[in-house]
């Protein structure tokens, strides 16, 4: 009996031993796996973390990648270089502003007025003469060669003052009183020759400014149907007109100033040959009454 207990003691106290180990190796088990967890959670949240810091630095270099491909893409911006107009490209867009069918008259003007000057110009350039060189040379031809050696110096001298001289010459038979009136007579025929074509040229200078003129009024009308059109007045509106309007009637001015300069030198040409012309055919007068009176 008392083996049988001590063998149930024995036993009993096995089966404390192995509920203790069992109990053991199971906190142990719990234990670990509990730390395998919190290993693994830690492990995990190191490598999200290391994701998240891997991504957000892929992100920022992809942006950085992407600013830089947008850096090189975009052009740098280009300066706007002011380029200066020449003269020519200034008047050719005043023209086109103020309106082709105006601005085309006034410029037919010009030209027109410009070209007549011009011919003026060389006309009377040649037409000029050393009066004095001319009268000694006629004065020692009719003392050695007579009339027709002065005849022969007239002609092969231009300008109107050899002319008057050849054409008293002619007359010189017929008295000293018809070589005056001759003499007259051809004067007024070179004055006529002088003076062509200035007719022209003052027509030209009244009417550049009055196709400006004629420009304006038709601007401001067109400025005043828009208005009316529009039933408001801002400056937009009256502006076209208004433009048109000045830029004809400055032109039209200019046009007149330039081609009064060319006319007033014209005519002061002109007097000053037709001066010389009177003063040279007093001292032909007196020159041929000397040789009448040697005759």
């Amino acid at each position: 009996m008392k083996l049988k207990i001590k063998l149930l003691l024995f036993l009993h106290f096995l089966q404390g031993k192995r509920t203790l180990a069992l109990a053991a190796l199971l906190a142990v088990m719990v234990f670990g796996f509990n730390n395998s967890l919190t290993a693994q959670e830690e492990e995990i949240d190191e490598a999200t973390t290391e994701m998240v810091e891997g991504d957000s630095s892929s992100t920022d270099s992809a942006a950085m990648a992407v600013k830089t491909v947008e850096e090189v893409a975009t052009p740098a911006p280009v300066e706007e270089v002011e380029v200066e107009k020449t003269f020519h490209q200034v008047l050719k867009e005043k023209f086109i502003d103020g309106g082709p069918m105006f601005m085309s008259f006034v410029l037919i003007c010009l030209i027109l007025g410009l070209a007549l000057s011009i011919e003026r110009i060389l006309y009377l350039s040649l037409s000029t003469t050393n009066t004095k060189k001319l009268l000694e040379e006629v004065e020692g031809a009719l003392s050695s060669n007579g009339v027709k050696g002065a005849k022969e110096v007239c002609r092969n001298t231009s300008g109107p003052v050899a002319s008057i001289f050849y054409q008293g010459l002619e007359r010189s038979d017929e008295g000293l009183d018809m070589v005056e009136k001759t003499v007259v007579s051809y004067g007024s025929v070179q004055l006529g020759l002088l003076e062509k074509g200035l007719s022209w040229i003052s027509l030209f200078i009244a009417l550049a400014p009055m196709l400006g003129f004629f420009g304006t009024v038709i601007g401001m009308i067109g400025a005043f149907d828009a208005i009316a059109a529009a039933n408001n007045i801002s400056p937009g509106i009256v502006a076209d007109g208004i433009g048109v309007a000045l830029i004809t009637t400055v032109s039209g001015l200019l046009v007149a100033m330039v081609l009064q300069v060319f006319y007033n030198y014209i005519l002061s040409t002109v007097d000053s040959i037709v001066n010389d012309m009177e003063d040279a055919s007093i001292s032909f007068i007196d020159l041929l009454v000397k040789h009448n009176a040697k005759k």
